[in-house]
């Protein structure tokens, strides 16, 4: 990856993250469990970026439906990055989600309960 793909992830996932975090779409339903993006992966070419998604809730209902409601705007939070960064086009997007937080979270209980049986 380079300098400036690098850069532009950055800048894309802190915007995203900005724009997610306020209001959607009017009649969209708010976000439930804390969302965030955990990592924007923007192509070389400038023309596609990956966003990763990471949603935090007990239920997994709940997880689907804050991803699903985040595709759903996809066109809309396009916009609003085209009207905050100032590069000529705004790459497609796909949100994907990131169970990294919940991987590590069960990775750290698998660490307490074997920390726990040596004691």
């Amino acid at each position: 990856m380079t300098k400036r793909t690098e850069r532009l992830s950055s800048e894309f996932r802190k915007e995203i993250a900005a724009i997610v975090a306020g209001p959607l779409k009017d009649r969209e339903p708010e976000l439930s469990g804390l969302v965030s993006i955990t990592e924007a992966d923007v192509a070389p070419d400038l023309k596609t970026a990956k966003i990763y998604v990471s949603v935090y809730a007990k239920d997994e209902a709940v997880k689907e439906n804050s991803l699903s409601i985040i595709r759903r705007n996809t066109g809309f939070i396009r916009r609003e990055l085209s009207r905050v960064m100032h590069i000529r086009t705004v790459p497609e997007l796909t949100f994907l989600p990131d169970n990294s937080m919940e991987y590590g979270s069960k990775m750290d209980e698998l660490f307490a309960k074997l920390h726990k049986e040596e004691q």
